[in-house]
């Protein structure tokens, strides 16, 4: 068991460092909205942002803070 919760804390660490660097990389979100106020949303690049390296960064925030959460969880049991 100690060797799976040493695997685990390694995980844990790379993660956690993943997860900064993923959130400076991405956008603020005032420029976000600045340019739904004015039609820039219409553009291409608005319809298909899940596409674009700005949707790829957000996705991959969601993956990590999910898999951060539950490894946190499960270093935390008591085994």
């Amino acid at each position: 068991m100690e060797i799976l919760r040493l695997i685990l804390t390694a995980i844990f660490v790379v993660i956690c460092i993943a997860l900064t660097v993923i959130v400076l990389l991405q956008e603020g979100k005032s420029a976000g909205l600045t340019g739904a106020i004015s039609g820039v949303a219409d553009t291409y690049w608005g319809k298909n942002k899940g596409r674009s390296m700005e949707g790829a960064l957000e996705k991959g925030t969601k993956y990590l803070a999910i898999s951060f959460i539950v490894i946190s969880v499960l270093l935390n049991l008591k085994w």
